[in-house]
């Protein structure tokens, strides 16, 4: 066998057992804390072996790399998420492949992505990308823009807002974390008063998962700690890191 692959279900287990421990300790209720698996550049053999233990949700970053996992897993009832950057020529597939999507920070995207959404399937789960670092290499609307995003997007006929997501800067000042993920529950808190019906804050990912379900988290995505270290860069990534998608 590979290395790693006979440690995908323990790596599982330790993460659901990671996930109820902190719950518990921050006096919430483990089951109200969904395990996205983030598969980005795992083969779907690996993610084939995830589902037998147990893992029915999966989020893709990159389009090209996950449709082909899609189809070579389409006899599984997979939950799929595209949590990466949406450029506008790919709406389309991401709309007719995926269930949720949880990057979407601008008009325009959720305009042809409620477009581009078949009829025949449930309306598209969306989740609004929040830009709580102030990086300029991140993705994601202002917190201040946050409303107005919403507002538009609970009009389009294909998608269904289920609420906020957002990647804090990476560091090891937990501090800076913590408050990075407090402006994010801030933003859902406020869009819920504003009337808006809200479930997911989608934020922590495996090195940051404990913070994030102490600051309100109802969806983590984690990929290192369940499938170990990435395998391989792909050159859809590669493309992207140039500019060049």
């Amino acid at each position: 066998m590979e290395p790693n692959t006979t440690t995908i279900a323990s790596g599982l287990q330790k993460v659901k057992t990671r996930i109820r421990e902190v719950a518990e300790k921050a006096g919430r209720q483990p089951e109200a804390i969904t395990l996205l698996a983030a598969s980005k550049t795992n083969p779907a053999e690996r993610l084939r072996e995830a589902f037998v233990a147990g893992q029915t949700i999966f989020g893709e970053n990159y389009l090209q790399e996950a449709l082909v996992k899609i189809a070579a897993l389409a006899d599984l009832p997979i939950e799929w998420h595209f949590i990466g950057p949406i450029q506008s020529n790919k709406t389309k597939r991401i709309a007719e492949n995926f269930a949720w999507v949880h990057g979407v920070d601008r008009k325009k995207i959720a305009d042809r992505l409620s477009k581009d959404r078949p009829e025949s399937l449930p309306p598209l789960q969306v989740c609004l990308q929040v830009n709580v670092s102030g990086e300029d290499s991140k993705s994601g609307v202002a917190p201040e823009e946050v409303a107005d995003l919403a507002a538009h997007v609970v009009q389009l006929p294909r998608l269904k807002l289920r609420g906020v997501m957002a990647i804090p800067e990476l560091t090891k000042a937990t501090a800076l974390q913590r408050s990075q993920f407090q402006m994010l529950r801030e933003a859902y808190d406020r869009l819920r008063q504003a009337g808006h019906d809200l479930d997911t804050i989608s934020m922590g990912m495996s090195e940051d998962l404990d913070i994030a379900i102490e600051e309100g988290a109802t969806m983590v995505r984690v990929g290192t700690a369940i499938f170990g270290p990435r395998l391989y860069p792909i050159p859809e990534e590669l493309a992207a890191r140039q500019g060049n998608l």
